[in-house]
């Protein structure tokens, strides 16, 4: 499981720089896909140090991954399949984070 997720982040932040690579390059989108590649790389790249605390800062990165997305749905619709397509793995990626702690939570309580 562990191996797996972290394949699929791994892809998940790959996937993203390579959406990047096809939006113009401008002041706008820079600051747009500048964001989206650090918050989705940010998803796979934590520890197994302080692992609930860890787990809540890739929950936020996954949510804030898929805000960016969001935002460029609206500026710009030319990859909008591969732009539903990386949020539904966000939001997959989310839940699983989301159970994840909650799994964690209750084996300490």
């Amino acid at each position: 499981m562990k191996e797996a997720l972290k394949n699929r982040t791994e892809k998940f932040a790959t996937d993203y720089w390579n959406l990047c690579t096809k939006f113009p390059v401008s002041r706008e989108f820079n600051a747009f896909c500048n964001q989206l590649i650090r918050s989705s790389s940010s998803v796979g790249a934590k520890s197994e140090a302080d692992f609930i605390n860890k787990l809540k800062i890739v929950e936020e990165e996954a949510d804030e991954s898929m805000y960016f997305l969001e935002l460029l749905l609206e500026v710009d619709n030319k990859e909008h399949f591969e732009i539903k397509r990386l949020h539904g793995e966000a939001n997959e990626l989310l839940f699983i984070i989301v159970s994840s702690i909650k799994t964690m939570r209750n084996r300490i309580s």
